[in-house]
């Protein structure tokens, strides 16, 4: 996790250096979504493979979401991302020159940070639908979708929408996001909860198989 940070900061700091101006993806654009898209797919991955059904239904307390109630949240804010988001970013205006590249590091540093805690909206609460299984599916394929969106769309910086949850965690620094700020934002979406599903994993009372 570590080097792979340092090396998503390396790649940030030669696009804002080398691209600050230039509304298009650049190849370090490129290389870094793929390295954190990448990263957090295996950070889930890894941390649900092997769970018992017991396990994936455990929840640490009445108001706490089970691991499987967590993926089906993922899988909710990826399939927003990809349908009603995408289809926005399509037809939106120009960003604002003020979010530039700087929005992209708040994404990455902020959004997995749970220190801040957030509601999530009623329509990305889990309510059961899948089973832990068909979640994960569906999130594996949502990730290559995002992969053949990132490498197929040439205008994602070129178009701005309303971005609620990037103005959440920027403290209403940011209220807007480009095409490819919205990849970033459903992998570290990923990262912050995979977190989540760690920390129901190291409870006293998690099951055992």
């Amino acid at each position: 996790m570590k080097s792979n940070r340092t090396a998503l900061a390396l790649l940030g700091c030669i696009g804002i250096t080398a691209a600050a101006a230039d509304p298009k993806v650049s190849s370090s654009d490129l290389d870094r979504a793929h390295l954190y898209l990448q990263e957090t797919r295996n950070l889930v991955v890894g941390a649900t493979r092997g769970l018992s059904p017991s396990q994936w239904e455990f929840k640490p307390a009445p108001d706490r979401w089970s691991i499987a109630q967590i993926v089906e949240h993922m899988v909710l804010a990826q399939d927003f991302v990809l349908g009603p988001v995408r289809e926005q970013l399509a037809k939106a205006p120009a960003p604002r020159a003020a979010a530039g590249r700087q929005a992209d590091e708040v994404v990455i540093d902020k959004m997995p940070d749970r220190t801040a805690k957030f509601q999530a909206p009623d329509f990305l609460q889990p309510t059961g639908r899948w089973t832990p299984s068909v979640s994960m599916d569906h999130l594996l394929k949502n990730y290559a979708e995002l992969v053949k969106y990132l490498e197929t769309t040439p205008d994602l910086r070129q178009h701005a929408v309303d971005a609620p949850a990037l103005k959440a965690i920027s403290e209403g620094g940011y209220d807007t996001m480009d095409g490819y700020q919205s990849i970033l934002l459903v992998a570290a979406h990923t990262e912050r909860h995979t977190k989540q599903i760690l920390e129901v994993c190291a409870d006293a009372n998690f099951p055992a198989k």
